[in-house]
Formats: C-alpha cells, structure tokens, sequence
C-alpha cells in the first residue's frame, strides 16, 4: 500500500503544530493552512522548542531537527493544500467552525481519492462528512497533546467510512508516523474523552464544592492511584476551554448529568483563565 506523501494541516494551534512536526519528522514536507499571523509565530516557535528538547533528550540528531522544521511550510493559501492526498483538520473545537472548514477543504483538494481528517476530541465525524461530497473518504485521527511525545491515535469511523479509507489512514499513522492506534466507533467523545471527561469533571465538582483543594485532588490521584498527573492539572493542560467544548458535546449526544460542565468550569472560561496556555486554570503558572 503507497502511503500519501502530500499532507496538509488545517491550524497551527496546540495541535495543528504538533501534527505538522511528527509528520515532518517522518521526512514528509507538511502545508500548514494559518491565517493568524500570531497563532503561526507561536506555532513555529513551539515545534522549534520541541525539536531542540527532543535532541537534548537524544530522541533527535541536531540536523535531523534543523531539516524537519524546514518540511513545515506554513501559508495562508488555500490552494497550497489543492493536491494533498491527505488533509487534517486541527481548527479549534468548535462544530460550526468544522463542518465550514470541510466544506472548504471538498471544494479545494483535487485529489480524488484524498483522505479528509478530523483531529476533533467529540464532533461526530459523520456530521464533518456530510459536509463534503465524499463522505466515504472522511475519518477521524484524534492525535493526544503533546502530539510528539504521546503514541496514541484514535481512528474514528463514521457509518460512511470506506474500508480502503480505514486502512490508508491506518497505515499512514502506524507506518509513517510510527504511531499506535485504536478504533473507535463515531460517538461522542470516542473511546479516550468517554472515559476522561466524566473523571475530570467529577473532580471540578469536588473542588468547587469545597471538598477538597486543587492540589490535595490531584495529589490524591498521583501518589494513591499511581496517575502521572492530577485531573486538575491535567484538565489545564488539555485547556479548559476544550474541556468544555468536549463535555457539551458528550452532553448534547447522550443527555446524562455526568457530561454537564460545571459552574465553576464555565466561569473560568468566561474569564479567559483556559489553564497552561494562558498562565492560570486551577493552578497559577506564572509562579
């Protein structure tokens, strides 16, 4: 099976950037779609960073860096993804802002047989292929934050998914990015986020009750339950605004109490204290 060579990437954000450098890593030269000057700045300056820890901790030769972030070829041109035969969407975790980006990506990208991906942690992905005239070649890739240091992918399949799109993309994240894989069904929040959001919301709760402190929670999941991290400094550093993003699309699918953010949660996000990324969540990281 030919593995695609010509890979676009929708956002330079957190994940955009991520995915662009495993898969420039890998040898392949990457389009990355950014219209915002700032977010492309910090993008590059985040992959640049992870490269030079990555040959600090002698996971990459200084050259074999240096080329890597040259494949990244960053543009605000749509026509520059016209001719990939695979395209990822990593656009910040809104329905509304997907479905127009796949829209977009149906119109441009010439490829008949291109694969369009979704990097979304809930949207189903079937709502993402009715928005293109190929729904049979339109699946999800669920990469995990830091992208260069987590092995795991989620593959989603919508009911349209075609087996031979099930497999290149699958050979593509196991032989190409050197990644692992798991499979999920097109539910809310897959395998991984069904699982975590309920946990990371349930310790919301027992901090906004005042059961418990932000670090005696995390502490207590660390050191009694062996967890490498807190789910309050985990939930910061995911961001909690994705947080909520995810949890109202869990709750909007399935209607049961646990997918339901909570108050605090909400005010924090209003508040724009979203965790690592902008120097407060539950925890202050300007310290």
């Amino acid at each position: 099976m030919t593995l695609p060579e010509r890979i676009g990437v929708v956002g330079c954000g957190l994940m955009g950037s991520g995915i662009a450098e495993v898969i420039a890593r890998s040898g392949r030269t990457v389009h990355v779609l950014e219209a915002d000057a700032s977010a492309v700045v910090a993008g590059i300056a985040r992959v640049e960073r992870s490269l030079d820890n990555a040959a600090r901790r002698g996971k990459l030769g200084a050259a074999d860096g240096a080329a890597a972030i040259k494949r990244i070829v960053v543009t605000d041109d749509r026509d520059a993804l016209a001719d990939c035969e695979l395209v990822i969407e990593a656009v910040p975790e809104s329905g509304e802002l997907k479905v127009d980006t796949f829209r977009m990506l149906d119109e441009i990208v010439k490829d008949p047989s291109a694969i369009l991906a979704s990097n979304t942690s809930s949207i189903p992905i079937m709502r993402l292929a009715m928005a293109t005239q190929r729904p049979d070649q339109v699946v999800g890739l669920h990469f995990f934050n830091p992208v260069p240091v987590l092995p795991l992918v989620e593959i989603v399949t919508s009911l349209l998914s075609s087996a031979e799109t099930i497999s290149r993309a699958t050979a593509f994240v196991k032989d190409a990015l050197g990644k692992q894989v798991i499979r999920s069904t097109d539910r809310a929040g897959f395998v991984v986020n069904a699982l975590l959001i309920p946990y990371l919301l349930s310790a919301v709760r027992m901090f906004e009750s005042g059961f418990a402190s932000a670090e005696d929670i995390d502490r207590g999941m660390v050191l009694g339950c062996a967890h490498p991290m807190g789910p309050l400094a985990l939930a910061d550093l995911i961001g909690l605004d994705t947080t909520v993003a995810v949890a109202y699309s869990m709750y909007e699918e399935f209607k049961e109490p646990l997918y339901a953010p909570p108050p605090i949660l909400l005010r924090m996000v209003d508040a724009g204290l979203l965790g690592s990324k902008t120097g407060r969540g539950f925890y202050d990281y300007a310290k």
